[in-house]
């Protein structure tokens, strides 16, 4: 397991031993709970006296008595509410916002001028097409240097070829992406240019609704499912004129690398999963299978698979980019974005991805994303000193592990000293303390128990693939047990951690942490900021890559984009490649 996955299971570990603390008094509330919906059976009070431990609460036998009544009728209640039918596209009554106190006006968006272009020479080999930037790509197409045609063709090779080793694709869209670029070809030819992404081929993580194609969510009892709705980021995909030649790997549920066909492969170590979970937009992304992807994060799931992929991701603002035809695990949570070779990439795809859409009434407009607005001098950007300080070393048990760390720990110190040789304004920066951060990972918990319910009760949920204590149907489980009260109290204590962070930022426009340093992670997956991740150098025992991470202010993605492609602009680790296996199919 990657320090990526480490540090992001450990999180719901704390959670898991939380919940369990309780040993045999969890298994009687259990027991409540089934008697609440049971129709007939009938709630006592030394149910509700065994329950109490949940509530963190001791009522008296009087109390207990008084309370008797009500739970009974209530049990009958709640056996309707289960009995319906809620589909996983139904939101809760209610949205998440991530800016403290009053919303503060935004401009209004506008796509990306395409930059004037000096002349366009095609690569001299296939290979070096297929991992070429969107900007060239693009470029190559508006010269006629390539049709969308003959690259759409060349990444259905490439998949038909190294999917089997990598197990990056659900779904190969093979009849609608060569229908995709015949269109581009001629509205290219006649003059129509619908954008930079006019004629690219990318692959959507299967979490995303297509028409007329399956979407699975990478889970077993979903295998076969294809939505009535339509993705709204597809949709303006396709009209930006982008082709879609594959539905990418998920993991199950949006967790991990491991899917119902396999896990998905790291392309710089075949041996080694991606990580997840968007682990096919990330994988085949880094083997030059696709232009570009789409990819999700409620937890790590754009951040995770980059660092080990060796690719640039974006994640938006929370609402920055509409969710609807997406599947739902954490609704306060989940955000949609761009995975690519560089961060110019990150930025053009998410021009014509993001922005309000009532169809998703969490959605929100923001100003312009590209091309920057200013250069890095008039930029301050703060950097974490304690996580660059940290000994990431104090947790391993190997004198490898211990090497590993100490080299990644120099890998981010010298980020720091690119930047600083760019002529970068860097302040200290120190990151909320006063709220508890890792606590609140019960949010997450609680809202993908209920996206799932109905796998837990009807009993699906042990056709999973994974059944380990770190794997959903255990978290499923567990998250039924976490009373309505201590959630809604944790979204309370997110607010103060949501204006805790306002305050940090004030006096910076972003900052730079290492990718996994403390819990910064989960913070600002909490607090819905945005932030780029980028790999910025290569361990030397295995070639793998690492990462770095640029956070930026809400609705920052403008700042954050410049910094991070200016930092690419000045280094080639984006650029590097892996060599990509041969042979038959790696195992597991």
């Amino acid at each position: 397991m990657t320090k990526a996955v480490q540090d992001i299971d450990q999180g719901r570990r704390k959670l898991v031993g939380l919940l369990a603390g309780a040993g045999a008094g969890a298994a009687v509330f259990g027991r409540a709970l089934s008697a609440l919906a049971a129709g007939g059976a009938k709630v006592t009070a030394e149910m509700v006296k065994q329950a109490e431990w949940v509530a963190g609460v001791a009522f008296s036998d009087e109390e207990r008595a008084l309370m008797l009544e009500d739970l009974n009728e209530a049990a009958e209640g709640i056996e309707a509410l289960r009995a319906l039918a809620l589909d996983n596209a139904v939101p809760p009554a209610f949205t998440f916002g991530p800016t403290p106190g009053e919303p503060k006006p935004v401009p209004a968006t506008a796509a990306p001028p395409l930059r004037r272009e000096r002349p366009v020479s095609r690569p001299s080999s296939d290979e070096e097409l297929a991992f070429a930037t969107v900007r060239d790509l693009g470029r190559l197409l508006r010269a006629r240097k390539v049709s969308s045609t003959e690259l759409t063709k060349l990444y259905l090779s490439r998949l038909a070829k190294y999917d089997p080793v990598l197990s990056c694709a659900v779904t190969i869209t093979s009849e609608l992406a060569l229908a995709r670029a015949k269109r581009a070809d001629e509205e290219l030819s006649t003059g129509k240019d619908r954008g930079p992404l006019h004629g690219i081929p990318w692959g959507a993580k299967d979490l995303i609704a297509v028409p007329g194609y399956r979407t699975t969510w990478g889970s077993v009892p979903f295998k076969n499912q294809t939505r009535p709705e339509t993705a709204t980021v597809y949709s303006k995909l396709d009209e930006a004129g982008a082709v879609l030649v594959a539905k990418t790997a998920v993991g199950e549920l949006a967790w991990g690398d491991v899917w119902f066909g396999g896990t998905t492969k790291n392309p710089w170590k075949p041996d080694q999963g991606s990580s997840g979970s968007s682990a096919g937009s990330a994988s085949a992304t880094a083997a030059g299978l696709v232009g570009f992807a789409l990819g999700t994060e409620t937890l790590g799931s754009i951040v995770s698979p980059c660092t080990r992929c060796g690719v640039t991701g974006l994640r938006p603002t929370f609402g920055r980019v509409s969710r609807h035809g997406v599947m739902a695990l954490a609704w306060t949570m989940d955000k949609v974005g761009p995975i690519a070779r560089s961060a110019e990439d990150c930025a053009l795809v998410f021009s014509a991805i993001e922005g309000k859409d009532p169809l998703d009434p969490s959605s929100a407009d923001g100003p312009p994303a590209w091309p920057p607005r200013r250069d890095l001098k008039d930029l301050t950007i703060g950097f974490v000193e304690e996580l660059f300080e940290e000994d990431r070393g104090k947790e391993a048990k190997t004198e490898e592990e211990k090497a590993r760390a100490v080299e990644w720990r120099a890998i981010d110190q010298r980020s720091l000293d690119i930047l600083r040789q760019l002529g970068a304004r860097l302040v200290p920066l120190k990151v909320p303390a006063k709220t508890p951060v890792d606590p609140l990972s019960l949010i997450l918990t609680a809202e993908a128990a209920t996206a799932f319910s109905a796998l837990v009760r009807d009993g699906r949920v042990k056709t999973m693939v994974r059944q380990t204590a770190d794997a959903w149907p255990n978290v499923f489980r567990q998250g039924r047990l976490i009373p309505a009260v201590d959630y809604l109290s944790a979204q309370r204590a997110r607010t103060l951690l949501m204006r805790e962070m306002d305050e940090c930022l004030a006096g910076v426009d972003l900052f730079i942490a290492p990718t996994f340093g403390g819990s910064s992670l989960l913070l600002t997956n909490l607090t819905g900021h945005p932030c780029v991740v980028l790999p910025n150098g290569f361990r030397q025992a295995d070639g793998t890559p690492t990462s770095i991470t640029f956070t930026g202010k809400l609705r920052g993605e403008n700042d954050l984009l410049a910094v991070a492609d200016l930092f690419q602009r000045a280094t080639d680790f984006h650029v590097r490649r892996p060599k990509l296996p041969e042979g038959p199919p790696a195992k597991g």
